[in-house]
């Protein structure tokens, strides 16, 4: 520990933002890093515990104390080395993970948590500016070829690790890019795709051969999925073409809203949405590209796909934005005693919420209301949870305005035709089925075929999804090899 009394002597610096009236103006990242200075202070509020709960919170288990440590001594480049033991993507992370690791942070039992996510923010960006993050291809070459299918973290991640243990590695995506949901599904404000692109130069350099245009098996008919493939590849050539499959898409199934008034032009899922805006930033051209500029617009759901729907609406320069959650509003303080170290149930407020936007929680949607054909409004109803289920409240119906309705709801499951054309069995909620178990895991119920990230364990965060990604790499590798030194 590099100072043992730095918690009782520095406060917690939170990381800046550029001013709403600047940032509303485009889709640039606008998130201003800590310095070397700030980094180091932060560093130092680590207190070294006995038990660092900060390691089991985070879904990779980085080593947190040890990088927190390193940088508190200036020493980056050891820094960069230990974080990238256990995570491969910590400029991914360090912008859009929400940070389990600080929720378990042990200073958070009495005071503010240290700043874990920045200080890895921090560790990545001097990486890159220094030149250490290189390639690592491997010095023996396997002979053995795996197909990943997906290209977001989770595939990437277990494709980069494959490469390293001297696999030949391809990787399928459907889309014309590469990074999944991560490209398509996340704002660049939050989460610019040149961090994705460098990687994917990296990742070539190691022998890895992405596959773009190209799907899979096959989408149901009438599919809201973002497609974009130019030509299809069939689950039984790809099993036959490779000696292991790994298939990790994303939970792409949104969940619907099964009201009167759905066919209503007007009413689209956030994934039609945001996928459109990025393509359009990235120079790509949309046809019909879905608006709000100008428009009154109602985002249903309230967790982190329906404030990226705020943020790119008012970047469009919608004339309102209000946001619908059925849940009831948190406490704005969670009750630390009581739940520490999981994550806590407390209000969040998200910087495109402080961009302009009306929440409102315990409202349900029951009807959209239009005319000729296009939507109009929607007619709610404020609810309880009672005996195990919603309760409409007598009284608090309300009419709403709006000339675009967002659904940002979740996601159901992966698309159940790609899992049904590999025939491997699926989970009581649509998923892969397939374990975690250090051994066996991964390993769906058809041969050679695994399946990790939003495939296998439903909609999850990008920490989440590199970590099954890398788990089941060391599982493919066993499979093919006998045993495996890739770490788990």
């Amino acid at each position: 520990m590099g100072k043992v009394t730095g918690f009782m002597e520095y406060e917690r610096i939170e990381e800046g933002y550029e001013a709403v009236e600047k940032r509303v103006k485009n889709y640039k990242e606008f998130v201003i890093g800590l310095s070397d200075e700030q980094a180091k202070i932060q560093g130092a509020r680590c207190m070294d515990c006995g038990t660092p709960f900060c390691n089991s919170g985070c879904p990779v288990n980085n080593i947190i104390p040890d990088f927190n440590d390193l940088v508190y001594r200036n020493d980056w480049s050891n820094a960069i080395q230990v974080l990238h033991s256990t995570n491969n993507f910590p400029d991914f992370t360090g912008r859009v993970c929400p940070a389990p690791c600080e929720a378990a942070c042990t200073l958070n039992i009495n005071d503010d948590a240290v700043g874990i996510k920045s200080i890895e923010h921090a560790i990545i960006d001097k990486a890159w500016a220094q030149g250490w993050v290189q390639p690592q291809p491997a010095d023996v070459k396997t002979g053995k070829k795996v197909a990943v299918v997906g290209s977001g973290p989770a595939g990437m991640a277990a494709a980069q690790q494959l490469a390293r243990a001297g696999h030949a590695v391809t990787v399928f995506e459907k889309n014309d890019t590469i990074g999944g949901l991560l490209r398509f599904g996340i704002p660049d404000f939050k989460f610019d795709k040149s961090h994705i692109d460098r990687r994917v130069k990296q990742m070539e350099a190691e022998g890895v051969v992405f596959k773009t245009n190209t799907m899979v098996g096959e989408l149901p008919k009438g599919s809201k999925v973002t497609n974009w493939a130019k030509e299809t590849i069939s689950p039984e050539q790809l099993k036959k073409d490779f000696d292991a499959v790994l298939l990790a898409g994303g939970a792409e199934q949104s969940r619907d809203l099964p009201v009167p008034g759905r066919d209503l032009d007007g009413i689209h899922f956030a994934m039609e949405f945001l996928p459109q805006q990025n393509r359009v930033n990235a120079g790509g051209k949309v046809k019909d590209q879905i608006m709000a500029t100008g428009k009154h617009v109602i985002v249903i759901g309230g967790g982190d796909t329906g404030s990226d729907c705020v943020g790119t609406s008012n970047r469009h320069g919608a004339a309102s934005v209000t946001q619908f959650e059925v849940m009831p509003m948190p406490p704005e303080q969670e009750n630390k005693p009581l739940v520490w170290p999981y994550w806590p149930l407390k209000l969040r407020t998200s910087s495109s919420h402080e961009e302009g936007c009306v929440r409102e929680f315990a409202i349900s949607t029951k009807e959209f209301i239009g005319k000729s054909g296009k939507v109009t409004g929607l007619k709610t109803v404020h609810v309880e949870f009672k005996d195990g289920k919603f309760v409409e409240i007598p009284g608090t119906e309300k009419e709403y305005k709006a000339d675009l309705v967002l659904l940002a709801m979740g996601f159901v499951s992966p698309v159940a035709t790609i899992l049904e054309g590999f025939g491997v069995d699926k989970d009581a909620r649509g998923n892969a089925k397939a374990s975690t178990d250090f051994t066996g895991g991964y390993a769906t119920s058809v041969p050679k075929v695994f399946a990790a990230g939003d495939m296998r364990r439903g909609q999850s965060l990008v920490v989440w999804a590199i970590r099954e990604g890398r788990q089941a790499a060391r599982a493919v590798d066993e499979f093919l090899m006998g045993s495996s030194a890739l770490p788990r």
